[in-house]
């Protein structure tokens, strides 16, 4: 029986700052080994089985002593620190230069044609947190029914609006009008579109967000995996980080847990290929707005289901678990911090306790992939496939 894949990243969960951290403004950050250290011990016990407390100086975590799964350090080559770049470097795609940031506001060359197509004036212009900026603009915006523009240390041009006052639907054509627009020198990352609802003084985001990503190039690992007419199960976000390239079918979900169980579901049915879920709340919810509880809370919360993901796995089904950067909330900075990340992996037909050391770059874990998968090969990263291959089940064939 061919094997499938279920690799699930849990976007922000770095776990230690990376060579170059002090370029980034990253020095000191620790995602995972500075959260456990605040509240005393994180209490994960089902990730510390498969090997996450084993990985090569990684902080804050018990060691287990027979670990039930495959683990590493992995360490991101591009230069970047957000999700766009984490996750293309994953399927093979490395950034030189990173995208464009602008942490002073977008210049008059953007904003200004950006109106004229919008026919309005905007609000703001500035990097902020985005729960922030509702607060600060919210009642404006509702007065006057302009937009409010942001963005923050990422490659990310923001745009809120409350859904009585911007419809959705007119929303997203605003972000698409800008996403045509920034190309070329200032093709950022990502186009967001980030409305919200409520009362003055009560504003809350909505789960209506929906991101204006750039096309990655072709030849991506999701490319190969379809064109091999293997299954591509985009869960979360991960249709909107590839503007949908490569990805078979598109499942958006409200959280984390929303997302583990769409996941659930889907290891149930008789797919093949790849399941590649990302959930996002340990950044979003936690990481930006610097809630270590919150992000602790949410840490053994994904791990409780872990034993429920693997009881749904099939004998050939194999997990990969990772991350795409970090974002340390005990740290000054609500941005993304230059961080390795962990990688635990497991499965019937793996090996155990098996110790990868330290990657050099996210892209062997999509190498690795399209082995088991038997697809074309990426043009990025090692394949550590043979490394792992040779559990309970290869045993008994």
């Amino acid at each position: 029986m061919e094997k499938r894949i279920i690799w699930i990243i849990l976007d922000s969960v770095g776990m230690g700052e990376l060579p170059d951290a002090h370029e980034f403004g990253d020095v000191g950050s620790n995602t995972i080994g500075n959260i456990s250290k605040a509240i005393g011990g994180l209490k994960i016990p089902n990730m510390i089985k498969l090997g996450l407390g084993n990985i090569d100086n990684i902080k804050g975590l018990n060691r287990s002593i027979n670990p039930a799964g495959v683990f590493a350090r992995v360490a991101e080559k591009s230069k970047g620190k957000d999700t766009t770049t984490g996750h293309w470097e994953m399927v093979g795609v490395y950034s030189e230069n990173g995208f464009p940031i602008y942490p002073e506001g977008f210049p008059t060359e953007i904003i200004n044609p950006f109106k004229e197509a919008i026919g309005t004036e905007i609000l703001g212009n500035y990097a902020a947190s985005g729960t922030e900026i509702i607060k600060e603009l919210g009642e404006e915006h509702i007065k006057t029914g302009y937009p409010i523009i942001y963005t923050s240390a990422d490659s990310v041009f923001q745009i809120a609006a409350h859904e009585d006052i911007i419809p959705l639907e007119r929303l997203y054509e605003i972000c698409q009008i800008a996403r045509e627009q920034l190309v070329g020198i200032n093709a950022v990352a990502r186009v967001i579109a980030r409305p919200f609802n409520g009362e003055v003084g009560n504003f809350s985001r909505t789960a209506n967000r929906k991101d204006f990503s750039l096309e990655p190039p072709a030849g991506t690992l999701l490319d190969h995996i379809k064109e091999a007419n293997l299954d591509v199960i985009g869960i979360g976000k991960i249709e909107d980080i590839f503007a949908k390239k490569g990805i078979t079918k598109a499942i958006h979900t409200k959280d984390n847990m929303d997302g583990v169980n769409k996941t659930i579901e889907y290891i149930k049915k008789d797919t093949k290929g790849l399941i590649f879920t990302n959930l996002v709340d340990f950044d979003s919810k936690y990481g930006h707005r610097n809630d270590h509880i919150g992000y602790a809370n949410a840490l053994e919360e994904f791990d409780g289901r872990i034993p429920e993901i693997i009881d749904a796995m099939k004998d050939n089904d194999i997990l990969f678990i990772m991350a795409d950067h970090g974002c340390d909330p005990t740290t000054e900075s609500t941005d993304h911090s230059r961080e390795f990340v962990p990688f635990v992996g497991y499965g019937l037909s793996l090996k155990r306790d098996v110790n990868l050391g330290t990657r050099l770059t996210f892209a062997d874990i999509g190498q690795t992939i399209g082995e088991i998968l038997n697809v074309k090969p990426i043009s990025l990263g090692e394949s550590f496939a043979n490394e792992i291959i040779g559990g309970y089940i290869d045993e008994k064939h």
